[in-house]
């Protein structure tokens, strides 16, 4: 599943998403881009509610909770994946492969090995700004 929408640049309640999510400001991340998922039509949806279950996994991860990070991550990633190599100037091929190196690490790691993980791997969202008009 693409979007049409893929095209467009990315309207800016996703970019303000982004910005908080490379910030590592992952709540208020999941506030931004809820607000654009929830009013949104266009199958595009399943990048911004991807995007944020991906960001919330790693608001889990904080938090010790490794079955919520584990689940929000794998749901995250399940979504963007349909917009691979990307969309909108998103680089949702990075994005998925760094997410999915993160989640790997946390089945290594179970549980118990939460303050092992390695908070470097956690990716940033690439975007093409060019793309964005």
């Amino acid at each position: 599943m693409t979007s049409d929408r893929c095209r467009d640049a990315a309207p800016p309640g996703l970019l303000a998403g982004i910005d908080l999510f490379n910030r590592r400001e992952f709540f208020a991340c999941h506030e931004v881009l809820e607000e654009i998922w929830r009013a949104e039509r266009d199958p595009v949806r399943l990048l911004y509610q991807g995007t944020l279950q991906i960001g919330v996994g790693f608001h889990h991860l904080g938090r010790g909770n490794w079955v919520g990070a584990v689940r929000q991550l794998e749901k995250g990633i399940s979504g963007v994946a349909h917009f691979v190599p990307g969309c909108m100037g998103i680089d949702t091929d990075r994005l998925t492969r760094e997410a999915r190196a993160c989640l790997d690490l946390l089945r290594t790691l179970g549980a118990d090995g939460l303050e092992r993980f390695d908070w470097s791997l956690v990716p940033t969202i690439a975007v093409d700004r060019r793309a964005q008009g």
